[in-house]
């Protein structure tokens, strides 16, 4: 199994990366804020005004520890990397398969089929742990309805009503999103999916964390050897990881939402962690950047047995084991992508 590394963020502005021996050295104002080994890394965020030397950038490549530059509010700009590891029979298949529109519909079914059933746990989840606190009613029937999606994704259908389903179950899910809110409902009230910019607090928080995730889901396809820029669900365009944001689909509500929902019902975020720009968009401040940066990186680090593989595994290595396991699919190792479902 995959040893779990650590994702390295920079979020401090002006800090400087480079290479001191086997390890990456962060400097501020000329000074040395911390020394990593290169070894204990899986990838590099670095977030605003944050550069690197060509020598780390170029010692990261040969290491296989992408570094990926963000803006300062989690914008993704651009990524540094090696040379594409695995083999180019794997990525040949998968391109003949994302020129199929039948097996493309097949591998969009089971994506969603992960990412709409974890979404319908969620919500029995808080049915079930806190139903004084919210709307249960509503919340009920919104997972009655998400089970009747479950229900029509099971028939064969194209990729346009694939996305009609995937969309219609997205609407009834975060239509009561708001009810799992179940403190500090005045600083972190929820009434959609807002993005580009983010208009509130709670969609602040969901935009940014699945950025992140989509850095680390990114990471794991481009190490098993696959191209993360070509998609199934998510059909090409020119500068979008549409593998990357394919698989991320089923992590969504398991990772990013339940973070988001425990980050404000436990009160580790406050809206002082949170300004409010000249265009109206809602940004977090450093410190609470930092505060959902770490608490990400520790919900990696819980433990969960995969239902597939029937292991226990840390969190962070879900990523790479559904990158293997869709690897195997397309090399005809086992009969269809097993999504990692939660229960």
């Amino acid at each position: 199994m995959k040893k779990h590394l650590n994702t390295l963020f920079v979020t401090t502005q002006g800090a400087y990366l480079t290479k001191e021996g086997e390890t990456v050295s962060i400097r501020v104002d000329g000074k040395t804020r911390l020394r990593l080994p290169i070894h204990t890394l899986g990838g590099i965020v670095c977030f605003g005004r944050v550069t690197c030397s060509p020598y780390l950038m170029g010692f990261c490549a040969d290491r296989d520890v992408a570094i990926s530059f963000l803006s300062e509010y989690g914008r993704f700009l651009a990524k540094v990397q090696g040379p594409v590891s695995g083999n180019v029979l794997l990525r040949r298949e998968q391109y003949r398969r994302a020129d199929d529109p039948g097996h493309s519909a097949v591998i969009a079914k089971a994506v969603l089929t992960g990412k709409i059933m974890n979404s319908r746990t969620v919500l029995q989840r808080l049915l079930r742990d806190h139903s004084a606190k919210i709307e249960a009613e509503e919340v009920q029937n919104a997972s009655s309805r998400i089970a009747g999606s479950l229900k029509t994704l099971k028939n064969e259908a194209p990729l346009n009503v694939l996305r009609g389903i995937e969309g219609d179950a997205a609407h009834i899910y975060f239509s009561v999103f708001d009810h799992l809110i179940i403190s500090q409902k005045k600083d972190f009230s929820f009434q959609g999916r807002n993005r580009r910019p983010p208009l509130d607090r709670v969609n602040c928080l969901l935009s940014f964390i699945y950025t992140i995730l989509m850095h680390d889901v990114r990471s794991a396809i481009e190490a098993v050897g696959l191209d993360s820029a070509v998609g199934f669900l998510h059909r090409d365009r020119p500068g979008r990881p549409g593998l990357a944001l394919d698989l991320m689909e089923e992590f969504r509500p398991y990772i990013a939402d339940r973070l988001v929902l425990s980050l404000i019902n436990l009160g580790q975020a406050k809206k002082k962690g949170f300004k409010t720009n000249e265009t109206g968009a809602i940004l977090m401040t450093d410190d609470m950047r930092k505060d959902v940066l770490v608490a990400y990186q520790k919900r990696k680090q819980d433990t969960i047995i995969h239902p597939f593989l029937n292991e226990k595994i840390e969190v962070g290595l879900l990523f790479h084991v559904q990158a293997l396991l869709f690897a195997r699919y397309l090399r005809g190792d086992i009969d269809g992508y097993p999504p990692f479902i939660w229960s």
